[in-house]
């Protein structure tokens, strides 16, 4: 299985993101820029090739009776790797086209462990061919630093080399390339991302989350959708329990949804495919003899427990970490031997859970440094800023210092230079994550009280609801 995007990349890179140096980051990478590199020297072109064929990314070892042999995997399509710019500057400017968009930088990366590093060269000539190989100069490099997470990289030039007509990435394009990558994925007995007909094609991550069981945005709004037909008889009752469940709707030649809150809708046939289609949903309801009743989440019948020993002196807790506690709970993380039921989550709840790693680290550490009120998250975010900072100044002293020729001529204090970096570079990695985990804190709290609010509100009135219906049956049994 192998996902692919492309994208233009234009001018001078000097002004645009600095990709290298974050090169776990494979997905759309916006450009890529060399160490002391001069904006004269950052041409779009030039660097994005030099990104591509990086020897150190697309060169592994191999031995052979003791003899290391470097196997490089860069390919050129109708044109050679190491003269690549030259070549193709000169079809710029022979149709007169040197300006404006320097070139495309495409990827397609694999999933971990399914392909070798020359099966996935293999394929990507394969597809490069395919897409751009009848009128462009391509160049295609296999990326090996992410170890069995190989990646292409494809430039492509913006003027063909045959007739100078310039290419232009459209909507097409993307599916186009995306349909014959997993054409070629299904030849060499990959897996491929599964499409139901008319469905908008899954991302990576989200197939992923779903192989594990993690929830989905696409799998809890099917859900929803897969509900309200089951308890709804017609038309109007389909909307009217989506608008309960929390969803805006807007009905024209096809149905478009959207959650409270969010800023766009998307449309239902695209993102499920045609079985969520007017005239298919209209037929599921039809076809249904009587409607499903859910089982209401909110009323219970209260349990009665015995209590041995006593709460004095048992100190309760309040603020951030009950608030998190709480709500942990409503989510079905607590209590771990009895997870609740995703069908008993009330709507408002049901999005957190796509972020149920976030909210759990965000309890822990709340839980670890006994943080209950603003005041002491404020505190305790600026001793991490404080101590984010010294670390900062004492590795840019350390960086300084390697480049001495003291320790670079000896290579046991160079190596302990670098020893103490990589300490200081992973305590600044963890640091910076509880800043990120306290700004969600403080973003997050708010909208937890409120979400806890309406939903009280909610199960209140849900269960004066059915206790006047229990009533009413009562008093006509009595009769």
């Amino acid at each position: 299985m192998a996902t692919t995007s492309i994208w233009s990349v234009k001018g001078y890179l000097s002004e645009l993101v600095i990709y290298v140096e974050n090169p776990d980051k494979t997905e759309n990478p916006k450009a890529f820029e060399k160490v002391d590199m001069s904006k004269r020297e950052a041409q779009g072109l030039s660097d994005v090739i030099d990104y591509a064929v990086q020897t150190k990314k697309t060169s592994v070892k191999t031995d052979d009776e003791d003899t290391p042999i470097m196997k490089n995997f860069v390919s050129g399509i109708n044109c050679t790797p190491s003269t690549a710019r030259d070549e193709m500057l000169a079809a710029k400017i022979r149709f007169g086209k040197d300006e404006g968009v320097a070139a495309y930088h495409g990827y397609q990366s694999f999933v971990e462990g399914e392909v070798t590093p020359e099966q996935a060269h293999e394929i990507g000539i394969k597809l490069a061919e395919k897409l751009w190989g009848k009128k462009y100069q391509v160049v295609v490099a296999t990326h090996l630093d992410k170890g069995n997470h190989l990646h292409n990289h494809f430039v492509v030039n913006t003027v063909s080399f045959i007739d100078g007509i310039r290419y232009h990435r459209t909507k097409k394009d993307y599916y186009d390339m995306q349909t014959q990558s997993d054409k070629l994925c299904r030849d060499y007995g990959l897996s491929v991302l599964p499409n139901p007909k008319g469905q908008k094609s899954k991302h990576y991550g989200e197939w992923k989350a779903e192989k594990e069981g993690k929830p989905t945005l696409r799998g809890m709004i099917k859900e929803d959708v897969d509900s309200a037909i089951s308890q709804s008889m017609t038309e109007k009752q389909f909307y009217a329990v989506l608008k309960k469940m929390g969803y805006e709707i807007k009905v024209q030649k096809y149905i478009y949804l959207k959650r409270k809150g969010r800023p766009y809708f998307s449309r239902l046939e695209r993102q499920l495919g045609e079985d969520y289609s007017i005239e298919s949903i209209r037929k599921r309801i039809l076809a249904q003899s009587r409607p499903e009743h859910p089982t209401p989440f909110a009323y219970k019948q209260p349990k009665r427990y015995k209590l041995k020993g006593s709460y004095n002196g048992t100190r309760k807790i309040t603020g951030f970490r009950a608030l998190y506690f709480h709500y942990c709970y409503k989510l079905g993380v607590f209590p771990k031997d009895r997870p609740q039921s995703k069908k008993r989550i009330h709507w408002l709840f049901r999005e957190d859970l796509i972020k149920l790693e976030a909210i759990s680290k965000e309890a822990r550490l709340l839980a670890v440094n006994k943080i209950d009120t603003a005041e002491q998250l404020s505190l305790y975010q600026d001793g991490l800023t404080t101590e984010i900072k010294t670390l900062t100044e004492d590795r840019k002293k350390l960086y300084k210092k390697s480049r001495t020729v003291e320790i670079r001529n000896d290579e046991n204090k160079l190596s302990a230079v670098k020893t103490d970096i990589s300490k200081i570079s992973k305590r600044l990695g963890t640091l910076r994550k509880e800043v990120g985990l306290c700004d969600g804190i403080a973003a997050r709290s708010g909208v937890i009280k409120e979400k806890l609010k309406k939903v009280r509100e909610d199960e209140n009135l849900e269960r004066k609801e059915l206790m006047k219906n229990d009533q009413r049956r009562a008093s006509r049994t009595n009769r």
